[in-house]
């Protein structure tokens, strides 16, 4: 049963991640003395470049990497005073794939539902399978699966025990366009009925349009945390892209000051931060410079936008 008192699935606090060189050069700092809250009931995105510490953090709530300082609290419980029971509060699913070939998907439900203390009458291997569209597949080798049955494969096995928190790192890689679409109705699903979800992903547009809260973590520190719509609107630069009165042969140094970009011989593409500088001097600028204005469209902002804004 769901503890409706917790107000955040998972805690993290100052916590920091060193691996010591061992006579190959400096230390590396994976993780630099991060805190983060995910709330319970979200869809929550921690987003990063390669090497950025998202796997690392995740290997440290699964009780894979040892962390060098700081607190983490998965549903409440603390991984060093009850690592047991803050595993049994998460399923994972890795970004490898990893089965015994000679098992079947309905026979390797049942083994991981035993080796969580599942009983018998409580497994629900084929209500499962039926969720992740394997029921065809229940007693057909793993071997002859196909990558994105091995992954949805991975995700039923994570929630043998029914954790309150699903943790995806990297969980569509190699999957198709329709198995991926199929996989995120399932995770919708689970999160609409209660189920905290934890995604990693390179797509970018999948956390934009799935996740409520979103994380950029870089270089081992958490750079940007805010809800989606907080996070899109707050961005430091707005674009606009500017269809003028005539064809412009060349960029005016009076509009250097914006970012100019011409993309077509009478449209030109102007940014600028709005906290500086009010739209009334772009227009003033683009005036001064020798031109009628015919059209201003604001173009609009994605998650990819500000990812690489925060991260490059």
């Amino acid at each position: 049963m769901i503890d409706t008192q917790i107000q955040n699935a998972i805690t993290i606090s100052n916590v920091t991640k060193t691996y010591n060189a061992r006579g190959l050069g400096a230390a590396k700092t994976a993780l630099d003395n991060i805190s983060l809250n995910i709330p319970r009931g979200s869809m929550f995105a921690l987003l990063g470049p390669n090497g950025a510490g998202k796997s690392t953090l995740i290997n440290i709530m699964a009780g894979l990497v040892v962390k060098s300082s700081g607190t983490v609290k998965i549903w409440d419980t603390d991984i060093d005073q009850n690592p047991r029971q803050a595993k049994a509060n998460i399923g994972i699913v890795p970004q490898e794939i990893s089965f015994d070939p000679f098992f079947t998907p309905s026979r390797l439900l049942d083994l991981q539902a035993g080796l969580y203390g599942v009983p018998a009458r409580e497994r629900r291997t084929k209500e499962l399978l039926e969720l992740v569209g394997l029921t065809d597949k229940a007693n057909a080798y793993t071997r002859s699966l196909s990558g994105g049955m091995k992954r949805r494969l991975m995700v039923a096995k994570a929630m043998v025990h029914m954790p309150p928190i699903l943790i995806l790192d990297e969980p569509t890689a190699g999957v198709d366009v329709e198995l991926r679409k199929q996989m995120w109705d399932n995770v919708r699903e689970l999160n609409a009925g209660g189920m905290t979800v934890l995604l990693t992903t390179h797509y970018l547009e999948e956390a934009e349009e799935l996740c409520d809260r979103i994380a950029i973590i870089n270089r081992g520190k958490i750079v940007a945390n805010d809800l989606k719509e907080n996070l899109l609107s707050d961005a430091k630069g707005k674009e606009i892209l500017v269809t003028l009165d005539r064809e412009m042969a060349a960029v005016p140094a009076s509009l250097s000051a914006f970012n100019p970009v011409l993309i077509a011989p009478n449209v030109i593409s102007l940014s600028y931060a709005p906290k500086d500088v009010a739209m009334g001097a772009v227009i003033t600028a683009i005036g001064a410079a020798g031109f009628g204005i015919n059209d201003i469209v604001p173009k609009t902002r994605d998650l990819e936008d500000v990812f690489l804004e925060l991260t490059r």
